[in-house]
């Protein structure tokens, strides 16, 4: 499939982009010396039960800038723009579309590991001592386009998926302004093995106690773990691993001070926590009024 050209000079973009991460380098380039003509996002959205539908993060922010906002790519056929730019737009750009209009999307990994659509978190899943921003030429296959620019970052053993969400919004902002301000650079194909980053699902988030208690506080760190206590739904926002507590059997609770979880190779100690129906509250807390068992267990039963 032939790609329409990128131009050797940006002037006016469209945009595309959805969830809060993508706020950043829309201001970016607001305040830039690009013009926005357009932006197309998601429609709104109820974000609660009962709750009516509201904009996009991405609508907010070109609403208060006086952007015109769309939901339809058919937007790309009606205005004059020298590049669509995608920022977790969250939809395939359709081959007919990349091959009128050049595009170019902000990645948040480092190309080609963690292509697709959950790079922050698989990053934080498995380890990776180091991730960053690419930005690249948009072509039909995923996130497989040459690399225009990128950016390295180091991920702090106390980064959460949120935490380094931001730092990485924040950095691509500044990279993708610094990209378009001036010629574009030639795309650089990607080397190296490609690594794909599915969407987390409830099972990436299950607390497992006889995995490795290091897995376990990164599950913590992406946000959304949870366990069971007598058959009920627990999640935990905040948890520390602890490689020296072996004493404890897997899912095994005990409290000296702090409320430890007993895991592969040590113990979890539970900072913050949601029980069913209720709002966040300390470990300590929930541990005072949940008064557990000698020797039992969450996850499992007792």
């Amino acid at each position: 499939m032939p790609l329409a050209s990128l131009p050797a000079r940006v002037r006016r973009v469209v945009y595309l982009g959805t969830p809060a991460i993508a706020v950043p380098p829309l201001q970016a380039l607001l305040d830039s010396d690009v013009e926005v003509v357009a932006v197309v996002t998601g429609p709104p959205r109820r974000r609660g039960r009962g709750a009516a539908p509201s904009p996009t993060p991405v609508a907010e922010c070109a609403a208060a800038s006086g952007v015109p906002i769309h939901h339809d790519l058919a937007v790309l056929d009606a205005v004059s723009v020298d590049l669509g730019v995608v920022v977790a737009f969250g939809r395939i750009l359709p081959a007919s579309l990349l091959e009128r209009v050049p595009m170019v999307n902000l990645h948040f990994s480092l190309l080609p590991r963690w292509r697709g659509a959950a790079p922050v978190e698989r990053a934080i899943l498995a380890g990776d001592e180091m991730t960053g921003v690419c930005v690249m030429q948009v072509e039909e296959g995923l996130d497989t386009g040459g690399v225009l620019a990128e950016s390295v970052v180091d991920i702090g053993g106390d980064d959460t998926a949120a935490s380094l969400s931001a730092r990485l919004a924040d950095l691509g902002a500044s990279l993708l302004v610094d990209t378009l301000s001036g010629p574009i650079p030639p795309a650089v194909p990607q080397t190296g093995e490609p690594c794909y980053a599915a969407k987390i699902t409830n099972h990436d988030l299950e607390l497992d106690w006889d995995l490795d208690v290091e897995d376990l506080g990164r599950r913590v760190r992406v946000g959304g773990a949870w366990t069971t206590a007598r058959g009920t739904r627990l999640r935990v926002t905040a948890a520390r691993a602890v490689p020296d507590a072996t004493a404890l059997h897997p899912g095994e609770v005990a409290v000296d001070g702090r409320v430890l979880v007993g895991a592969g190779g040590g113990a979890l100690e539970l900072l913050e926590v949601v029980p069913a129906g209720r709002s966040v509250q300390t470990a300590a807390d929930w541990v005072r009024g949940w008064r557990p068992a000698p020797g039992e267990l969450l996850g499992g039963g007792a």
